[in-house]
């Protein structure tokens, strides 16, 4: 039996799962204008996958960066759900 993508799955469910909240605490303290270290983090790990010869982890570099660079879109819906009063906002952020 190959577990592989049984691996790969479970990581990648974390992944997205441990993003949630760093997107939602990032807008917080630092607004949607963190969106570049999001970025540089999904361009490292993209690149770490095409350098890495195992399977499982150039997967899951790949993953990891997908879910980088995806979060950056997030950071601008998760700053119009604060708009919206979905998420509280920062008192100590001017807006």
């Amino acid at each position: 039996m190959n577990f592989l993508g049984l691996i790969i799955s479970v990581a990648v469910f974390f992944m997205i799962g441990i993003f949630h909240p760093i997107v939602i605490k990032c807008e917080y303290y630092f607004s949607d204008k963190v969106w570049p270290v999001f970025l540089v983090g999904g361009l490292i790990s993209i690149a770490g996958s095409l350098l890495v010869q195992n399977t499982v982890g150039s997967s899951l570099l790949g993953a990891l960066g997908g879910a980088f660079l995806w979060s950056i879109g997030e950071l601008k819906e998760q700053r119009k759900r604060v708009e919206k009063g979905w998420f509280p906002k920062n008192p100590n952020r001017k807006y």
